[in-house]
């Protein structure tokens, strides 16, 4: 009797076994979880990238001409109008040489005049006939036309020296402010300036400034003419200014690999200073619709990131890449298409192909 009830047990104990197994490989479904409906959207974001204040123009003056420092009428923060004189240089060679070559235009022009002279007045004599021979007349032809080729090349002369002249008086180019001198009277100085690099003068235009940004690569394609920044400078901290872009170079900087940006800044009040560094920041708005999802939506593990879909109350891992982000949404790209519902909440734990079931 006691074997049979030992056997009995036995049976029992077998069967609760396989009962346990054969529940232990059925899959659970994952149940309260929450889903939204995939739609495209946009999504706008900033981002804060440093920028640096130019002159709208600046240029470096040097010496046309070898020379020395006579006079200097302009310094350090001088205001000047396009044309004004600036400097003049002395060279007493080139003054010899401009009254050399115009002494000896005059002297051209005594010859020219004599020889024309003479030419006319044996035209008029050799229209009596036998008076002067043909041969006398194309000689005098021949002098006169001599003459006034020398002529030519006096006036060439005097009209060179004369402009070489012209370069001992240096001129403003545009309206702007002295922003550094380096001569003062007395100096002497070469077109090539062999004695030091630096220029006699340089002269900024202040009134406006130009604000140079380089953007990434990766944001290039956020951009255009026309559109609006922001951007601060720590010399004036809380106040904001607004810029538009005016010009973008259309390629890449091999070096930076980054496209330059440049907006016209009005500087009447002369508050900004070229050369300051500026915090720029841009919008990132994408003009073409993407599909914009809640940050919490994507997964991801040392292999791939990804989103769940729901099918058939069925996950599905479908992979994407990342675009832009925020706090809590970002752009992702793949094999989604509008209307696909996908789970808020995404996790390796949630197998691919699994059972599950949304709110």
């Amino acid at each position: 009797m006691k074997s049979y009830h030992f056997i009995l047990c036995l049976l029992i104990t077998g069967l609760a076994s396989c009962q346990s197994k054969q529940q232990s490989t059925t899959v659970p479904v994952q149940s309260s979880l929450k889903a939204f409906t995939l739609k495209e959207g946009t999504l706008n974001t900033t981002m804060s990238i440093p920028g640096v204040l130019q002159p709208y123009q600046t240029v470096d003056l040097y010496a046309k001409v070898n020379g020395f420092i006579k006079t200097m009428m302009v310094d350090i923060g001088s205001e000047v109008h396009r044309g004004q004189l600036l400097m003049t240089l002395d060279a007493p060679e080139m003054t010899a040489a401009l009254t050399q070559t115009q002494e000896d235009l005059h002297t051209k022009e005594a010859i020219y005049r004599g020889s024309k002279a003479n030419y006319d007045r044996l035209l008029k004599t050799s229209k009596m006939p036998g008076t002067i021979s043909p041969n006398d007349l194309d000689m005098a032809h021949a002098k006169m036309s001599a003459d006034s080729s020398a002529l030519l090349a006096a006036r060439s002369a005097y009209q060179l020296s004369a402009d070489l002249k012209n370069y001992l008086a240096v001129r403003a180019p545009f309206d702007g402010v002295i922003s550094s001198r380096n001569v003062y009277p007395g100096a002497y100085v070469t077109p090539s300036d062999k004695n030091s690099n630096k220029p006699m003068l340089t002269l900024q235009e202040q009134a406006k400034l130009r604000l140079v940004v380089d953007v990434p690569e990766a944001a290039t394609k956020y951009f255009s003419n026309k559109d609006t920044v922001h951007f601060t400078v720590k010399t004036l901290p809380g106040k904001q200014f607004v810029a538009v872009v005016n010009r973008m170079a259309g390629s890449l900087n091999n070096e930076l690999r980054s496209e330059q940006m440049q907006m016209d800044i009005p500087n009447g009040n002369k508050e900004l200073l070229p050369g300051m560094f500026a915090q720029v920041t841009l919008q990132l708005t994408n003009t073409q619709k993407t599909f914009v999802i809640p940050q919490t939506a994507v997964a991801g593990n040392s292999q791939r990131i990804f989103v769940i879909r729901v099918v058939n109350n069925k996950a599905q891992w479908i992979d994407v890449k990342k675009g832009r982000e925020t706090t809590d949404s970002l752009e992702v790209y793949g094999a989604l298409t509008n209307g696909s519902v996908l789970l808020k909440n995404a996790t390796d734990e949630i197998k691919d192909n699994t059972p599950v079931k949304i709110n």
